[in-house]
């Protein structure tokens, strides 16, 4: 089956945000991507119940700079608070990753057409994806284009190991795990001559129970309308 996809992905700003600032006041980046994250821009380039989006590896291509800038967050209350939100500057990544058929939607199973959905993610990528794509937060713009994993020089190429100590790895989703929760995940991250490989969802061995949650339904006849007319075909 294809189903693998590598592309660039670039923007002026990112905020890759460690749960601990998450909260609320002021905001932190992690210096890397987080594997949510990368999903998340994966899911704007395209995405169908049908399939999930697997993280592989990211490559980093310009050295880590980051930049604090005054912002005015909204309060649930109402009106504006003054913060200050550190910011990763001037960033740049090769993505590698790859989609799987969702086994834990059963109804979705005849749409699971080899070669469709490959085709249709590779127009929106040459496109600069279906959404708008963002670095972390809405604030932060980002932009893809297809791309050779590993093609380039990148800022880390030359240093064999960096470790980035605990880190938020991504969420389960119910229709992913077919358990009707949400958890989060973490792990120890370590880049090696600028590539982090990220282990898959099931391999993290770190969790925490976040709230009871169902998957949301799909009819079958929605989803094939709507993948045919993003198609093109109707």
């Amino acid at each position: 089956m294809r189903n693998e996809i590598t592309f660039r992905l670039w923007g002026r700003y990112a905020l890759f945000t460690d749960p601990i600032t998450k909260v609320g006041g002021e905001k932190c980046s992690y210096h890397l991507p987080t594997y949510e994250a990368i999903k998340g821009v994966l899911k704007s380039i395209y995405w169908k119940p049908t399939l999930v989006w697997y993280v592989d590896q990211v490559r980093v291509l310009n050295a880590f700079r980051t930049q604090t800038k005054g912002t005015k967050p909204l309060n649930w209350g109402g009106g504006n608070s003054l913060a200050i939100y550190t910011f990763l500057h001037d960033v740049a990544y090769q993505v590698k990753a790859h989609f799987e058929w969702n086994l834990n939607r059963p109804e979705l199973e005849k749409d699971r057409i080899d070669g469709k959905h490959f085709s249709i993610l590779n127009r929106m990528l040459e496109k600069g994806g279906r959404q708008d794509i963002f670095l972390g937060v809405r604030d932060c713009q980002g932009y893809v284009e297809p791309c050779e994993f590993g093609s380039g020089s990148g800022a880390y190429d030359d240093i064999p190991e960096l470790g980035f100590g605990l880190m938020f790895h991504g969420f389960d989703y119910p229709d992913e795990t077919g358990k009707n929760e949400l958890q989060t995940r973490f792990w120890q991250p370590r880049m090696e001559h600028g590539v982090l490989s990220f282990p898959r969802p099931e391999d993290c061995q770190i969790r925490r129970f976040v709230r009871k949650m169902k998957p949301k339904s799909f009819e079958m006849n929605e989803n094939i309308l709507g993948v045919e007319l993003e198609d093109g075909r109707i």
